[in-house]
């Protein structure tokens, strides 16, 4: 949604791993090796990002460190766009519409929180909550996955449809229902 925005899918992703990993520091050679690009082309977007002021450096030796600068008055509504665009909701949606069996998906617990605009600490993972009857092999791909791209843990449970329409005494369900959730897009 957000590319055309972008020079590149690269800008976009780099940008989205900065912002979306606020308290990490990541040297180039790591960034170039993550998005598979040369240390050249990372180098040239690193000093587009760090000339606009987005992207604090350092260097630490011969290592050029980079972290998002999330004391500027665009790092709140940038990270916000960033999380929507290529976050966890994006990610998992995507990855999600193409398992049978998936009829709804929500992420809940700490991200969720965070998305809708509940002040804490950066999650640590993502906590997702499948309804349907999808595969559990299928889900626990999608979940590495997602950890892959996402660089956090991701923790998907499956609950029937049944069981998420008439929770009865289910306190999973009365606990994830008391909570912010996330819809994904699974189309």
């Amino acid at each position: 949604m957000l590319l055309p925005l972008f020079r590149s899918e690269l800008q976009g992703e780099l940008l989205s791993w900065l912002f979306l990993h606020p308290e990490a520091e990541f040297s180039l050679v790591e960034l170039a090796r993550r998005y598979g690009v040369s240390p050249s082309t990372m180098t040239r977007e690193a000093d587009r990002f760090v000339a606009a002021g987005l992207v604090g450096e350092r260097r630490q030796g011969n290592q050029r460190l980079l972290k998002a600068r999330v004391d500027t008055v665009v790092a709140g509504p940038l990270a916000e766009l960033l999380a929507v665009t290529f976050g966890p909701t994006a990610v998992l949606g995507e990855l999600l519409a193409r398992v049978p069996g998936v009829e709804e998906a929500y992420v809940y617990g700490s991200w969720a929180a965070r998305y809708r605009g509940q002040p804490g600490d950066v999650p640590r993972d993502v906590d997702v909550l499948v309804v349907g009857e999808a595969d559990d092999d299928d889900l626990y791909e999608v979940s590495r996955n997602a950890e892959r791209t996402l660089g956090r843990e991701v923790n998907t449970r499956r609950v029937s449809q049944q069981l998420w329409q008439s929770p009865g005494d289910d306190p999973f369900i009365a606990a994830v229902r008391g909570q912010s959730l996330v819809p994904l897009d699974l189309t």
